[in-house]
């Protein structure tokens, strides 16, 4: 039997993105059901409850794509404060995370869709104090990072539902 090739007509850029936007959906179908009891669920009692991990999740990519980056959409930009340690954040439901694990998502498909080779390659200056130095950034960097960190957290995601006995995604 011949193997078909899904991606024979996406370009190397269309692929990574198109398994990037598979690895979300899993992560949303194991959310999904889950009730404000499991969302409160741990690894660890040092670690992010499951809720507070997908909400850091968004939150980043917000911070990262329209903060960062200057892509500057109001519409977008409450999401950046869920996981803001300066505010009581409130525990949102599994629908909440999912409308959120969209909403970013697909805020960040538009700028993906949109931006050209040229635009991959404009860098922004990083100054946090976290970092301990200042440098540039290239956007192209600061979509692999936001793409590592979603894969980070999305095995944290899939570990405490392992852990939990709950379904977790066929990562």
């Amino acid at each position: 039997m011949d193997k078909i090739d899904v991606h024979q007509d996406m370009t190397l850029p269309q692929v990574f993105y198109s398994e990037w936007k598979r690895y979300q959906d899993q992560i949303k179908e194991a959310i999904a059901p889950l009730t404000a009891d499991q969302l409160r669920l741990c690894a660890a009692p040092n670690l992010r409850p499951l809720g507070e991990n997908v909400a850091h999740i968004i939150a980043t990519r917000v911070g990262w794509f329209n903060n960062y980056m200057d892509e500057n959409d109001p519409q977008i930009d409450p999401l950046r404060s869920w996981d803001d340690p300066d505010l009581p954040q409130p525990e949102r439901s599994a629908a909440e995370l999912v409308a959120g694990l969209d909403a970013s998502w697909q805020f960040m498909q538009d700028r993906l869709n949109r931006w050209t080779p040229a635009d991959l390659a404009h860098t922004f200056p990083h100054d946090d104090p976290e970092w301990r130095d200042s440098h540039v950034t290239s956007r192209s960097w600061v979509i692999w990072h936001v793409l590592e960190h979603d894969l980070h957290h999305g095995g944290e995601v899939s570990l405490t539902l392992g852990i939990h006995g709950l379904q977790a995604p066929q990562l």
